[in-house]
C-alpha cells in the first residue's frame, strides 16, 4: 500500500488567530471604561444610568464578536470534512467528562503524536507483509518485500477514488479478503513442507484432523491442544489484525488525498516500467502480482477438482481383467504365500542422497548378499507414486487398485466402489486366505472390507505391549513377529495373500526401534528401554540434518527387520514384493521433487523371477539408476499379466 509513504497528520489551529484578538479587545474595553459606581444617597435608589463609554465598549465588544464569528463560520464551511476526518484519527475528545481515559493525549502531546506515527508505521508494514509475503518457506527471503504488489497500488488508488460511505465498508471488506489470503498462504507453508504441495481448498480439508492426530501421538494430548489452540489464535489475529490496518491505512490516505493520489500514481508508473522491462533486485522481480496469480491458481484447482469426479469414474470403468475367469487368474503363484509389504516413507532419496547413500546401500548390500545365501534372489525397479511426504493411503490403493489415486476425494470414490484390487483378485481366485497387517491403524477402519481381506490384524491384535515410537504405534520386527505367530507360522494352512503396512520409518523418525534378538521379542515390552535410549523427537526437529539421520536410521531399521524375517522365516513359498509408499517431508528431500520410489520382489522360485525377465529390473535389493520406472498404478496389471496363464 502507498500509504505507508504519507504516514503522520497535522490537527490545523484555523480560529487561534481570531479568538486572541478578541480576548485581546475585550481586556481593552475593561481598561476603557471608567468606574462610574458612586455612594448615592437616598434618592438616587433607581437604576444606572449607561454612560457613553459603555456604550461605545459594549458596540466595539460586540462589532469584534461578530466579526469572529463570521471568519468562523467561513472557515468551518471550508474545513468541516477535514475536521470530521482528524477527529476520527485522534480518537474521543479529551475534555469530555465521560472520557476522561483519553485525557493522556492532551497530558502528553509528543507522546501521542509517536503512538499515533508509530501505529500507523506497523499497520502499513503488516499490510505490506500481507501483500508480499509468499506461500513457501524456502521463498520467505529479504528480497521478497523488496517489491511493488500490483494489488495493493490498484486498491490504493479504488480507496481514494470511493465516496466515504462506499470506501469504508470496501476498507473492511478487502482487509478481511488480504487476511484470509494470508491465512491460505501460512497453510500452503505447512503443506508445501509436509506434502510437497499445497493446500487444496476442495479436497484436503481432511486431512487438518490427520495432521492434528498426528500431532497428538507425535507430542501427546497437550501438545495437539496447544497447537491447535494455537493456530485458531493465529488464525483470528491475522484476520483482525489486517482489517483494522486496511482501515486506519486508508484514514491516512484520505487525509493527506493529494500526497496519496500522487504517490500512488508514481508506485503505477513504475511498476508498469519495471514490468514491462523485467527489472529485478538480486533475481526477484521488482514488480509483482503474485497475489492475483495465487487467486486465479487457485481458482483452476477448485475448477479441476469439481471436475474429477467425472474424470475418475471413467478410468474406473476401465478393468481389463474385470471378465477375466477366476481358473485363469494369477495361475503363475498358486500354492505360493504373496506379501505384499509397503516401507513407510521409503523413498528414492534414500538411495541416491549423497548424505544417506553410503549407510542405506550397505544395509541393501547386506540385505541381498544374507537373502542370497539363504536361497532368495531379488529384482529391483522404481515406481513413481502419487504423493510426497505424507498420504501413505492413497499410495496403498493406487499401487492395489491401478488407479491413479491423487487425493481424497478419489479415495473416497474408490473405497465405495466395486473396482478389483489385487486383494480381491487373489481372494476371487479361491486360492488364498487374504489377510492384513495394519499396526499403524488405531480406530475404525472401514475402508478395510473394500480391499478384500479376509481378516484384519490393526495395533490392537498383534498382541503388543510394548510403548508408541512417537506416531508408530508397533516396532516393524515385531510385527513381523506377530504375522509369523498369527498366521504364516500355523501349520496345515491354505496359501496366504498378505497385505503388510510397516510403520517404523513414519514421521518423526524419533525415536526410532533397533533390532533385538527374534527370541527375546516376548510381549514386546523389551522395547520400553530401547525407547528410553532414543532421541526426543522436539530436538531432533530443531535441527534439519539431524532429521535427516534419524530417518536414514529408521529406513535402515525397516529394511534390516525385513529381511532378517525373509532370511529366518521364508521358504521356498515365499513370494515377496515391497517398496516404498512415497518419498520422505521435503526437511529431508531437501529440494529433490522425485517422487520414485524402490521396489523389489524377492523369491527363492526361480521360475517366480523368470516370469518377469522382461521387465528389465536390477538384480539385488537395490534398483539401479537407470532401472524402469513406471507410475504406480501401472504394476497391478502387468503384475497380473506376468503371474496369468499367458506366462505359463
Amino acid at each position: 500500500m502507498v500509504a505507508g509513504s504519507v504516514i503522520g497528520r497535522c490537527l490545523p489551529c484555523h480560529r487561534k488567530t481570531a479568538r486572541e484578538d478578541l480576548r485581546v479587545s475585550q481586556e481593552a474595553a475593561e481598561q476603557v471604561t471608567p468606574d462610574t459606581t458612586e455612594e448615592t444617597g437616598p434618592e438616587e435608589t433607581g437604576p444606572a444610568e449607561t454612560g457613553p463609554a459603555e456604550t461605545a465598549s459594549a458596540a466595539g465588544k460586540s462589532e469584534e464578536a461578530e466579526a469572529v464569528e463570521a471568519a468562523e463560520a467561513t472557515e468551518g464551511s471550508a474545513t468541516a470534512a477535514e475536521d470530521a476526518e482528524a477527529a476520527r484519527l485522534a480518537g474521543p475528545s479529551d475534555s469530555s467528562p465521560s472520557l476522561g481515559w483519553f485525557g493522556w493525549r492532551r497530558r502528553y502531546p509528543r507522546t501521542a503524536r509517536g503512538v499515533t506515527i508509530g501505529t500507523s508505521v506497523l499497520a502499513g508494514a503488516l499490510l505490506l507483509f500481507a501483500l508480499l509475503v509468499p506461500n513457501q518457506l524456502e521463498r520467505l527471503t529479504p528480497e521478497a518485500f523488496f517489491r511493488l504488489p500490483a494489488e495493493g497500488i490498484l486498491l490504493a488508488g479504488l480507496l481514494l477514488a470511493l465516496p466515504p460511505r462506499s470506501r469504508r465498508l470496501a476498507a473492511v471488506v478487502s482487509g478481511a479478503l488480504l487476511g484470509l489470503l494470508t491465512v491460505l498462504k501460512f497453510v500452503d507453508m505447512g503443506f508445501y513442507q509436509v506434502l510437497a504441495r499445497p493446500f487444496d481448498l476442495v479436497l484436503d480439508w481432511i486431512l487438518l484432523d490427520d495432521a492434528a492426530e498426528f500431532v497428538r501421538e507425535s507430542f501427546g494430548r497437550t501438545g495437539q491442544v496447544l497447537a491447535v489452540v494455537g493456530v485458531i489464535v493465529l488464525i483470528v489475529a491475522v484476520l483482525v489484525l489486517i482489517t483494522l490496518a486496511m482501515v486506519r491505512v486508508t484514514n491516512l490516505m484520505v487525509s493527506h488525498r493529494a500526497v496519496a493520489a500522487r504517490t500512488t500514481l508514481i508506485l503505477g508508473t513504475t511498476w508498469i516500467t519495471c514490468m514491462t522491462l523485467g527489472i529485478q533486485l538480486t533475481g526477484v522481480p521488482l514488480a509483482t502480482k503474485g497475489n492475483a496469480d495465487l487467486v486465479n491458481n487457485r481458482v483452476e484447482q477448485v475448477r479441476a477438482g469439481l471436475a474429477d469426479g467425472r474424470v475418475f469414474q471413467k478410468q474406473a470403468a476401465v478393468d481389463a481383467f474385470a471378465k477375466t475367469p477366476p481358473d485363469q487368474l494369477l495361475t503363475g503363484l498358486r500354492g505360493k504365500d504373496v506379501l505384499f509389504t509397503f516401507i513407510e516413507s521409503y523413498g528414492r532419496v534414500a538411495i541416491d542422497d549423497p548424505a544417506m547413500a553410503p549407510q542405506v546401500d550397505a544395509a541393501l548390500r547386506e540385505g541381498t548378499s544374507s537373502l542370497k545365501a539363504a536361497g532368495f534372489q531379488s529384482r529391483s525397479g522404481w515406481l513413481r507414486s502419487p504423493v510426497t511426504g505424507a498420504g501413505s493411503w492413497l499410495a496403498h490403493s493406487t499401487f492395489l487398485s491401478g488407479l491413479w489415486i491423487k487425493n481424497q476425494q478419489r479415495y473416497r470414490s474408490l473405497t465405495t466402489s466395486d473396482r478389483a484390487t489385487l486383494n480381491s483378485y487373489f481372494r476371487k481366485t479361491g486360492a488364498w486366505r487374504t489377510v492384513g497387517v495394519v499396526p499403524g491403524v488405531r480406530r475404525a477402519w472401514p475402508e478395510g472390507k473394500y480391499f478384500a481381506l479376509d481378516h484384519i490384524y490393526d495395533s490392537e491384535h498383534l498382541g503388543y505391549q510394548g510403548p508408541y515410537f512417537s506416531w508408530t504405534p508397533v516396532p516393524d520386527q515385531f510385527s513381523l513377529e506377530a504375522f509369523q505367530r498369527l498366521e504364516h507360522g500355523k501349520k496345515d494352512r491354505e496359501p496366504i495373500m498378505a497385505e503388510i503396512i510397516l510403520a517404523s520409518s513414519h514421521n518423526p523418525w524419533s525415536p526410532i526401534a533397533r533390532m533385538v534378538d527374534w527370541d527375546d521379542l516376548g510381549d514386546g515390552s523389551v522395547f520400553h528401554q530401547i525407547k528410553k535410549e532414543g532421541t526426543d523427537p522436539k530436538e531432533v526437529w530443531k535441527d534439519p540434518e539431524r532429521v535427516r539421520t534419524e530417518y536414514r536410521r529408521a529406513i535402515e531399521y525397516s529394511i534390516h527387520s525385513l529381511t532378517a524375517w525373509v532370511e529366518r522365516y521364508g521358504t521356498d513359498d515365499t513370494v515377496l514384493v515391497f517398496l516404498g509408499d512415497h518419498q520422505p517431508v521435503p526437511t529431508v528431500t531437501a529440494g529433490n521433487t522425485s517422487k520414485d520410489v524402490p521396489v523389489t520382489i524377492v523369491a527363492r522360485d526361480q521360475k517366480i523371477l523368470d516370469r518377469i525377465a522382461d521387465w528389465h529390473w536390477t538384480d539385488g535389493l537395490k534398483p539401479a539408476e537407470n532401472a524402469p520406472t513406471w507410475g504406480m498404478d501401472k504394476f497391478r496389471d502387468r503384475f497380473l499379466t506376468a503371474y496369468g496363464p499367458g506366462k505359463d
